[in-house]
C-alpha cells in the first residue's frame, strides 16, 4: 500500500465515488480540512473465515513447546473457577 494521499473535505464531497472507488481498488487517503489533517480512508483488510489444517501447522511451527500440564495448573492458580450469577 502506497502513501496516504490529501484529499480536501471539499473534494471528498465532490469526488466522492470516485475516491471511494480508489479506495475500494487498494489507495489510502488522508482527509484535510483547511489544510491539516483531521482523519484516513483506508481499504479494510479482507476478512479470512477459514484456516486450513495444513496453513494452521505451517504457521504453529514457530510457536514454542509448552507443558501441558503446567499450562493448565498456571491456568487454575489464575483463575477463580467458581461460577456466581452477577443478577443474583
Amino acid at each position: 500500500m502506497s502513501a496516504p494521499r490529501d484529499v480536501s473535505q471539499r473534494d471528498l464531497r465532490m469526488r466522492s465515488k470516485e475516491i471511494m472507488d480508489a479506495v475500494e481498488a487498494g489507495d489510502s487517503f488522508t482527509v484535510t480540512r483547511d489544510g491539516r489533517g483531521i482523519g484516513q480512508l483506508v481499504p479494510l483488510r479482507p476478512r479470512r473465515t477459514f484456516v486450513s489444517r495444513a496453513e494452521f501447522v505451517r504457521g504453529s511451527v514457530p510457536a514454542p513447546l509448552i507443558d501441558a500440564e503446567k499450562f493448565r495448573s498456571d491456568q487454575d492458580r489464575a483463575y477463580d473457577g467458581t461460577l456466581s450469577d452477577p443478577y443474583a
